[in-house]
């Protein structure tokens, strides 16, 4: 592997006519896809990601003997199946997304920055890795690092263990760049604008619900009490969500919007309350007609086009509701690429104004 001197190096001779060449890089993350939705893809996928011990904090012997002895022995098969109900043509729908997102903000910091600044993403399990994507951006001479992953709301799980993935592959570098790593953007302004205009378009297109469910991705209750803020930032994203739709002419109040928490795993008590018991509950309160959305997912995925729109919508209708609507994640909308831009933007630099 080339240095990172011998790269810019390289790059100085071919592109002398050229005023600067390219030295920083911005990395978008995100958790990941199986490559293919098959039994063993699943597999490899569960037990990368399974495996993270920032994701399972149980003994790590015991976990061992029940990922490897039950899990990765039953659970791939019937994932599988899940991901052949939301593939696309052109694969996951998590990745297909991310490259959206990736090519809408090179070209908006390309706008600004010139080619001074380069934009790539990669994925915390699965392909593309962030080993795989660090190096191509080594091999480019870049001497500063930007990295986003694309969680809102900071949580140990997702964006902790982004950090370590990506500290594991730098520490294998010579170089070190300047390295900017984002956390959390879960009150960024233009962020909760955004979340909010999807409401707005939503109601104008089907109604105002009588419910609309913010639907964020579960954690055991342990890791709330040992420090991670993620519950924390999720009640601040609701309460700043709530307070743009309750200004609104949409005609909400303060009970009608309802934060609960999706994706629990094994026997432990996970954050509460939990999305599936709460849609279940609503009709036996005369609640008819819900809409749900997941602030937590920058990027639609099996457990939003899965989860959401299948699961939870049975476990509501089967309970005597009548009107169920999923609201998409942001995506790759224009709004949300602002908001991201807004949250890269300091770290960026002054714009090249030539």
């Amino acid at each position: 592997m080339k240095s990172r001197f011998s790269a810019r190096q390289q790059n100085s001779d071919n592109t002398a006519d050229e005023n600067k060449s390219t030295t920083t890089a911005v990395l978008l993350t995100n958790l990941g896809s199986p490559d293919e939705p098959t039994t063993s893809a699943v597999r490899r996928y569960l037990r990368e990601f399974l495996s993270d011990t920032r994701v399972v904090e149980i003994p790590r012997l015991i976990w061992l003997l029940i990922l490897h002895g039950i899990i990765l022995r039953i659970r791939p098969a019937k994932s599988a199946k899940l991901y052949q109900t939301v593939w696309q043509d052109d694969g996951a729908p998590l990745i297909s997304i991310t490259a959206a997102q990736k090519e809408k903000m090179a070209t908006k910091i390309k706008s600004q920055y010139g080619d001074n600044v380069i934009v790539d993403f990669a994925m915390r399990y699965g392909n593309p890795s962030i080993a795989s994507v660090l190096q191509k951006f080594q091999q480019q001479g870049v001497d500063k690092l930007v990295v986003l992953p694309l969680y809102p709301q900071y949580a140990g799980p997702t964006t902790a263990s982004t950090f370590d993935a990506v500290s594991k592959e730098l520490q294998k570098w010579r170089y070190i760049p300047s390295i900017h790593f984002l956390n959390t953007y879960h009150n960024n302004p233009f962020y909760i604008q955004a979340l909010a205009e999807t409401v707005k378009e939503h109601v104008a297109s089907h109604g105002k619900p009588e419910r609309l469910v913010l639907s964020y991705h579960g954690m055991p209750e342990l890791f709330h009490k040992w420090g991670d803020p993620y519950y924390d930032f999720c009640q601040e994203t609701t309460s700043l969500l709530k307070r743009l739709l309750l200004e609104s002419d949409l005609g909400f109040t303060d009970d009608e919007i309802i934060m609960t928490f999706q994706s629990r795993f094994g026997k432990a008590e996970w954050l509460k309350p939990y999305t599936d018991e709460t849609l279940e509950n609503l009709p036996k309160q005369g609640i008819k007609h819900v809409a749900i959305m997941s602030p937590a997912f920058s990027a639609d995925c099996l457990e939003t086009l899965e989860e959401l729109i299948h699961e939870n919508s049975e476990v509501f209708l089967e309970a005597g509701g009548e009107s169920y609507h999923y609201i998409a994640a942001l995506n790759d909308r224009d709004d949300h690429i602002d908001a991201l831009f807004d949250v890269l933007a300091p770290t960026l630099g002054a714009p090249n104004l030539n």
